[in-house]
């Protein structure tokens, strides 16, 4: 099968690295959908946007002499109107908030930040006391 620039496969990724994803595309191909062209927003992390065996749309962007095929999902979507295919949202963290919970007040939160900070400071202190040699340690 022929890949041809500006056409769109439905391709299935098969790996994930830190600045983009694989797709397998028909016909046994692979493409790099770069970082950048996941989605419309900023993408600090892709994993927040894809995972190993998600089914995406791609649009072919460039066919390289060497057979290396450039692939973006964002442009693909830009095009398109289906339902199916809309706008994926990052995946909520695992840590959320008890919606019961109302948000703390500013005093709370100044409060909470004073501890956390006196408590990272003592440690920072006790650790580099103990690597340079802090005030109870012998000289020679």
């Amino acid at each position: 099968m022929s890949i041809e620039v500006g056409s769109k496969y439905q391709g299935k990724v098969t790996g994930i690295t830190n600045f983009g994803a694989f797709v397998e595309l028909p016909g046994g191909s692979t493409g790099l959908v770069h970082i950048s062209e996941v989605a419309d927003s900023y993408v600090k992390n892709i994993n927040e946007f894809l995972s190993i065996g998600d089914e995406v749309t791609v649009k072919v962007l460039n066919v390289e002499k060497d057979g290396k095929v450039g692939l973006s999902i964002r442009k693909a979507k830009e095009q398109t109107n289906s339902k199916s295919l809309e706008k994926r949202q990052p995946r909520k963290s695992t840590k959320s908030k008890p919606r019961d919970q109302r948000p703390a007040s500013f005093e709370d939160k100044m409060s909470r930040f004073l501890k956390d900070s006196e408590e990272r400071l003592s440690s920072l202190k006790r650790n580099t006391e103990a690597k340079r040699g802090g005030r109870n340690s012998k000289r020679n």
